[in-house]
């Protein structure tokens, strides 16, 4: 800012103060010392105003208020180019430095233990009770809008208790899920296979790979979208439809993880339209360390008779 706007802001805030402290006394000074019953002489809807002053709890709020201004603007940047006089801040106060400052302080408290568990292998962190108790509050903040409070999930987001990965459920994927992120695509297949060839991809998938039934009596014709599998879907999911990890690709014998729905009716809207889902990269808002604890945490909800404590017991 240049200093002719630095002194105009800063004389126009200034004098504004100093015109409301004139106000107030000049109209203090004019008003009768006592009560009386007289009015102003207009009225209302029936309602009348009285020639009072106005209460001095009234007025000394005011003068507050004022004395208020002239402390805040003291303290903080209000004044042009003005850096305010609260201490440890080079630049002056803003709400983001006052963020930094939290989060340095924070850092250096805790920074410490979040490097010490980041210093051991993922598979010792989630058998540390207190770890995963770092880790569930970790889960609880960063994750559970998505995967829910108990961590199974949604429509669209993955139940994290069960043992259905769509890119690996090792130590190490987990974390590096987490980490980078992941970006998963199903593409649209309405036109390429029409909507005959998208039912019969859908039945095909829901009855013979993964054994749920149809609907007695239906015509539906498996062999053919058995082809259609073949031909166009097991590049990604595999001859067996069992998945490639490396694709992000979900195991088609397995309904349990089908996110978006076993029902024929969702397969066919898959199937058709596509999905899209996104899984957010964390480390630039989290650091290594603290994804090293969160990853061992969720690595510990789908272990068997080992589980994580749950978020209600934080």
């Amino acid at each position: 800012m240049s200093t002719f706007w630095s002194w105009y802001i800063t004389l126009l805030t200034l004098g504004s103060l100093l015109a409301l402290f004139w106000l107030i006394f000049a109209t203090r000074k004019g008003e009768r010392k006592g009560t009386t019953e007289q009015t102003m002489g207009h009225s209302f809807d029936g309602i009348e105003e009285y020639d009072n002053p106005l209460p001095k709890w009234w007025f000394m709020l005011f003068l507050a208020t004022l004395v208020f201004a002239l402390g805040y603007l003291a303290l903080y940047p209000g004044l042009g180019n003005w850096k305010g006089l609260l201490p440890g801040y080079q630049d002056g106060w803003t709400q983001v430095a006052q963020w930094q400052r939290e989060v340095d302080t924070a850092e250096r408290a805790y920074g410490p233990i979040f490097a010490q568990y980041a210093a051991m292998p993922l598979e010792e962190v989630a058998k540390d009770p207190q770890a995963l108790k770092m880790g569930g509050r970790l889960f609880a903040t960063y994750c559970s809008i998505c995967h829910g409070s108990d961590a199974k999930g949604a429509v669209g987001f993955p139940d994290l208790t069960d043992r259905h990965w769509r890119w690996g459920g090792d130590a190490e994927t987990i974390k590096a899920s987490i980490l980078g992120g992941r970006n998963g695509m199903m593409p649209a297949w309405g036109q390429a296979l029409g909507d005959d060839g998208v039912r019969q991809v859908a039945a095909y998938v829901r009855n013979r790979l993964a054994g749920l039934p149809l609907a007695e009596g239906s015509a539906i014709h498996l062999e053919k979208g058995a082809e259609l599998f073949a031909s166009n879907c097991a590049a990604c999911h595999g001859a067996a439809g069992t998945g490639l990890a490396m694709l992000g690709a979900p195991d088609l014998t397995q309904p349990a993880g089908w996110i978006y729905g076993a029902s024929l009716a969702q397969l066919q809207q898959t199937i058709r339209y596509g999905r899209n889902g996104q899984m957010p990269a964390q480390e630039q808002y989290l650091g290594n360390d603290k994804v090293h604890l969160l990853a061992a945490y969720v690595l510990s909800l789908s272990r068997d008779g080992d589980a994580a404590p749950r978020l209600s017991q934080h």
